[in-house]
């Protein structure tokens, strides 16, 4: 009975570890090479006695001649995105002085053009190796986001909000060896701020990379790593915020506010009275009076189902490891509708 237990637990150990044998935070390599110097080097690693308490698994791993990432780390990220949304249901209302008009459906009024998103962010991630093929982090990040929307009915024109937004969240990885690659499955949740949302904007994001990486012959512990793979973003689609019209649009959208007026009553006039009628139960009158008169001190509300025009887009990436505590990556989105940028520095240690 001893002897098949035994059996059973080394067969899922070594299952496990077949998977995980090439890990380097997001990228590993197998220490398993026909050269002298890293035949030495996995020796001297099945000699190491490793007395953490991450990742579990850590001393059957080293026994086994396999390397693994220090389990704990710290890395600091800037990344720049510009994608396209669209958005859908909208919905308007306005206070002012005197008037006070609720979030009134006009999505059948309102048609929108390419309306893009760029937005520069920095966060912290920590993170651990809790198994030496399962990684858990957080994420506490602060950036900017511009929003140029397209507003081409009842009336064309263009404008931008810029704003503040702060995030955190959390996310788990996954890294697997196959033959000399690696694999990893990467999936994070954050909830993001930005100062004019009334509530945090959810966004999930899963990621799937396949890469191989390659190991120094002089220095074993040092590496260069590249993938390929793709990247989905998926947000949480309603949003609800409120800004005043001085700052929902920009100076030469009030330099031609006579030319807007006319197109808008334009626009109005070949309306069908029945649909006349339902323009007049919203904010839209009330808007284009107060931008008639100059009056940006109106607060407009404004709620509507918003989402990334294309969900996926593909990406690449490289990283440097100088040795098992410092190491340098960069990846690009560069395949879709999504453009990205990434710049990483991670430091790891012992724990």
């Amino acid at each position: 009975m001893r002897s098949e237990n035994f059996y059973n637990h080394n067969t899922l150990f070594w299952v496990l570890f077949l998977m995980a044998y090439s890990l380097s935070s997001m990228a590993q390599y197998t220490t398993r090479e026909v050269s002298k110097a890293k035949q030495a080097y996995t020796d001297s690693i099945k000699q190491v006695d490793y007395h953490y308490i991450f990742p579990i698994l850590g001393q059957k791993t080293y026994q086994a001649g396999f390397d693994i990432p220090y389990p704990v780390g710290i890395m600091g990220n800037m990344m720049f995105m510009d994608q396209s949304l669209v958005f859908d249901e909208m919905q308007l209302g306005l206070k002012t002085d005197d008037v006070d008009l609720p979030l009134t459906d006009v999505n059948d009024f309102i048609n929108f053009g390419k309306n893009t998103n760029q937005s520069f962010a920095v966060n912290v991630r920590p993170d651990i190796w809790v198994l030496p093929f399962l990684n858990v982090y957080g994420i506490f990040g602060y950036g900017r986001s511009k929003t140029n929307v397209l507003l081409v009915e009842p009336v064309e024109l263009q404008t931008s909000i810029e704003q503040e937004l702060r995030t955190a969240g959390f996310g788990v990885m996954g890294a697997f060896g196959i033959g000399k690659f690696f694999l990893s499955l990467d999936g994070n949740w954050t909830w993001s701020k930005p100062e004019l949302l009334d509530k945090p904007v959810r966004v999930s994001v899963f990621g799937v990379r396949l890469g191989r990486s390659f190991a120094f012959h002089n220095k074993p512990d040092r590496n260069i790593a590249i993938w390929v793979g793709g990247m989905r973003v998926r947000m949480s689609s309603l949003t609800q915020g409120e800004i005043s019209l001085a700052d929902a649009l920009p100076p030469d959208v009030w330099a031609r506010k006579d030319e807007i007026v006319s197109e808008y009553w334009d626009w109005y006039n070949e309306l069908s009275p029945p649909k006349q009628i339902l323009v007049d139960n919203t904010p839209l009158p009330e808007l284009v009076d107060r931008l008639a008169q100059a009056d940006g001190s109106a607060i407009v509300r404004y709620g509507m189902q918003k989402q990334v025009k294309e969900a996926w887009n593909g990406i690449i990436g490289i990283q440097y490891q100088m040795n098992k505590r410092w190491m340098i990556r960069s990846e690009g989105g560069i395949i879709g509708d999504r453009k990205s940028l990434l710049l990483s520095l991670n430091y790891r240690f012992l724990w």
